[in-house]
């Protein structure tokens, strides 16, 4: 359980997630998966990364009832700074990262695929941010990478899905396959990059991070700050405790997609 990094002779580096039942990651989580991001990226011998879970589903964010569990804002800051890490880890990363996503992909999830080079899913799987729904924000800087503007408003607002096929259709989602051929899926496009030289992989990574239009991280540390705000208010605390106390663990069944049908 936890964070596990898993290398092999061919280049490619395999980091796994795997905090049931939903894969809320703890405080200390967040900053083990940059960790193992950076290490991956700085060891020459890797070529490309594959960000992939364990369970019910790729990544459901921070873990609300952990930080519900503590008095003051300790766990909150350290939340968003493990959050705001990780996600510079995948972006940082020296080489490409192909997320695979099953199931669900939502809250801090997105932030970790919005910074992913190329994304392969299963079909069905859900992407989304609950942000509003729980008094928070964040992300939007990186779900504005997988979604055409007027989605990314609409499914923020109402704290909506996209599934994995709509993504698809936008050119977002490189592959859709069955859940069970997800792992072989992310397997053959990392072999094809990795069949490349690795100095000109790490070079068209530092190229294309250097000609992105938007400073990822300053735009989502900008967010945060609306994050901390909603926090100092007590706005956010509201509903978080609202969250745990109705004892809910991630369903997003019990969310709609942007079409505004049941998940």
């Amino acid at each position: 359980m936890g964070i596990s990094i898993e290398k092999e002779s061919g280049g490619i580096a395999t980091i796994t997630v795997d905090y049931p039942p939903v894969n809320a990651i703890p405080s200390a989580g967040w900053f083990e998966l940059a960790d193992a991001l950076r290490e991956a990226g700085r060891d020459r011998a890797v070529s490309v990364v594959i960000l992939r879970a364990e369970g019910k589903g790729f990544n459901a964010g921070v873990d609300i009832k952990e930080m519900q569990q503590f008095e003051g804002f300790d766990h909150l800051i350290a939340a968003n700074r493990g959050c705001f890490a990780a996600f510079a880890a995948v972006y940082e990363c020296e080489v490409p990262v192909i997320a695979a996503v099953a199931g669900f992909c939502v809250g801090g999830g997105i932030g970790l695929v919005g910074n992913a080079d190329s994304i392969v899913a299963s079909e069905g799987a859900k992407f989304g941010l609950p942000e509003v729904d729980r008094g928070a924000l964040g992300a939007a800087t990186h779900l504005a990478r997988m979604v055409p503007p007027h989605a990314l408003r609409t499914m923020y607002y109402t704290s909506t899905n996209v599934t994995a096929e709509q993504l698809h259709s936008w050119g977002t989602v490189h592959r859709v396959v069955p859940r069970e051929e997800l792992d072989q899926a992310a397997r053959e496009l990392a072999e094809q990059m990795a069949a490349k030289d690795t100095r000109v992989l790490r070079a068209a990574k530092e190229a294309l991070n250097g000609i992105d239009p938007v400073d990822v991280k300053k735009s989502y540390r900008f967010e945060q700050g609306f994050t901390f705000e909603l926090n100092l208010a007590g706005v956010a605390d509201e509903h978080r405790d609202e969250f745990v106390s109705s004892g809910k663990n991630l369903d997003t069944r019990s969310q709609n997609d942007t079409t505004g049908k049941d998940s």
